[in-house]
């Protein structure tokens, strides 16, 4: 079988014309192939947000939302 060698810009200006049904598959397989890799990033986050707020004396998990969600900002904004 021929090879066809394509730019990245080539691919996207292909997979705008295609179907909306060929667009969702080929967002699917994207999704699932990189499925692992999103999975381990959330797990380090989720890991390193509940390490830093018990460096700061903070339980995460017995924190509200809204408390999780002022701690964040602080830490961003580095008001703690």
């Amino acid at each position: 079988m021929p090879m066809l060698t394509l730019s990245n810009e080539q691919v996207v200006e292909l997979v705008k014309q295609l179907p909306q049904e060929q667009k969702t598959e080929i967002f699917r397989f994207l999704l699932i192939s990189q499925w692992q890799q999103w999975q381990d990033l959330s797990n380090y986050g989720a890991d390193k947000v509940r390490l830093a707020a018990r460096q700061r004396g903070y339980d995460w998990e017995k924190m509200t939302e809204d408390e999780k969600e002022n701690f964040i900002d602080a830490v961003v904004h580095e008001k703690l």
